[in-house]
């Protein structure tokens, strides 16, 4: 063996165990007790976990006249000191592009700078007859799953999402989709301009959870009569989640994810002062407080499957005051990639919320399973990637700008210290994570092929 995780306490989504894990050519090559390899790591004590997957990240994306903080080093270095260790985004289809020449951009941005594996959807914004006729391209290459808008002005028509999904059917595909009315949005953007209120705390007047309620329901009905699945992104309320429940009562293929911020944090946040609220500016935004308990019974119940971050982090200095004197100009999104991992160990398992296996299953293996590489990635077994994370339930860590590696100049969770983080992460068999500081090397990790999607 070339190296040995020693007497750890195990956990995938079925399993929770003490044993040694052997690693060989960077793949889990035993697991049992008194394993011998050339290095050997102590984890008695500490929970051994599979890498983290996060499966809803935007790094170097041009967006509202300005690029995401984080490149593909940085955004995946602080994805892996947080114990996430594969990240699938988003390539994003230029108005009368190819999805060819979107991914190969994506390729090319993540190439010599990824720390860590990463794959891709691609975002369609021009449902053209020769882009749907490209999907299957895009499966062969491995990219087994698209995006499409309900908000933004590069919103698909609800004609143009069912040709999309009943194209995703055909192909073993699954549509990933952003549940926002984009027309009442724009509607009620320029109602609130034109009556003077322009301050971050209207952004989440301009897209209330009705909004979100409506799109969603519109999307599961699309996607029922395609007969094909669909991936609900960052969902962030009860209604959508209603909706969403029901077309999976009827036995849909219908897939949920939210995100830490809409689990914690809520609508308050947008009057803080001195435009701290622009913090929060994102899409969908926070919603009312008790929103969040109906998430946290959907993650536990099992109505949500995943929980991804939408990190697409812009500094508040330099960026996010862009709009200052206007919300609508305020690039929307937040840091997230390197905090989700601890927050939800701390505020699911630390709490008596979910268990260790939920949370691995939601943190990893189902991301794991809907993206289509299941067993490589998101499990501890034999044969599969050794992305593991050995996690000390005992160690505190304060989320602060300080002690985080996201290159933005702001937490969203300043205040917060979690109990539970990684003390060594692992991709690939490599340590490139140990207390806290990254030591692995730039352009390590490697683009994936993902498998076409099975409900």
């Amino acid at each position: 063996m070339d190296l040995v995780l020693k007497s750890g306490t195990v956990v995938t989504a079925t399993d929770i165990y003490r044993a040694d894990i052997g690693i060989h050519n960077g793949f889990v090559a035993l697991i049992g007790r008194d394993l011998h390899g050339d290095c050997i790591l102590d984890a008695d004590g500490r929970y051994v976990f599979p890498g983290a997957i996060d499966p809803h990240t935007h790094l170097e994306l041009d967006f509202m006249d300005t690029v995401s903080a984080d490149d593909f080093y940085t955004g995946t270095v602080a994805a892996a000191c947080g114990g996430t260790t594969t990240i699938i985004d988003y390539a994003e289809q230029s108005q009368g592009g190819t999805l060819r020449d979107a991914l190969q951009a994506w390729r090319d941005k993540a190439e010599n700078k990824a720390v860590v594996d990463y794959g891709f959807h691609v975002s369609i914004t021009d449902a053209t007859e020769e882009v749907l006729a490209e999907m299957q391209e895009m499966v062969t290459q491995g990219v087994s799953s698209f995006k499409c808008y309900l908000a933004y002005p590069e919103r698909l028509t609800d004609n143009e999402l069912l040709q999309l999904l009943l194209r995703s059917r055909q192909i073993g595909a699954v549509v990933n989709v952003h549940c926002e009315n984009g027309s009442l949005v724009d509607f009620m953007t320029d109602r609130l301009l034109q009556e003077g209120k322009t301050e971050p705390r209207w952004h989440p007047r301009s897209r209330p959870a009705s909004f979100e309620k409506e799109a969603t329901q519109r999307a599961v009905t699309l996607a029922e009569i395609a007969e094909a699945p669909l991936y609900v992104v960052h969902l962030t309320c009860a209604e959508a989640l209603k909706a969403a429940k029901r077309a999976r009562a009827s036995g849909r293929p219908i897939l949920v994810e939210t995100c830490p911020q809409y689990l914690l944090l809520d609508v308050e946040r947008y009057d803080e002062p001195d435009f701290g609220g622009a913090k929060y500016v994102v899409s969908p935004p926070l919603r009312e407080r008790w929103n969040q308990q109906v998430l946290w019974n959907g993650l536990v119940g099992g109505d949500i499957d995943v929980i991804g971050t939408d990190h697409c982090p812009f500094n508040l200095v330099g960026q996010k005051d862009i709009g200052r004197d206007d919300f609508t100009k305020i690039p929307n999104g937040m840091p997230g990639v390197e905090t989700r991992v601890p927050l939800l160990y701390h505020e699911g398992v630390n709490r008596g919320r979910i268990s260790l296996n939920r949370f691995v299953e939601l943190v990893a293996t189902n991301p794991a399973r809907i993206f289509g590489l299941l067993p490589q990635k998101g499990t501890i077994a034999v044969g599969s990637d050794a992305d593991l994370v050995v996690w000390d339930p005992d160690k505190e860590m304060t989320l602060s700008v300080e002690n985080l590696h996201m290159n933005v100049d702001y937490s969203p969770y300043e205040d917060v210290t979690v109990r539970g983080y990684p003390e060594i992460v692992l991709s690939r068999g490599k340590v490139i994570v140990r207390d806290n500081h990254f030591q692995g090397q730039a352009g390590s990790g490697r683009f994936l092929r993902r498998k076409p999607f099975v409900a």
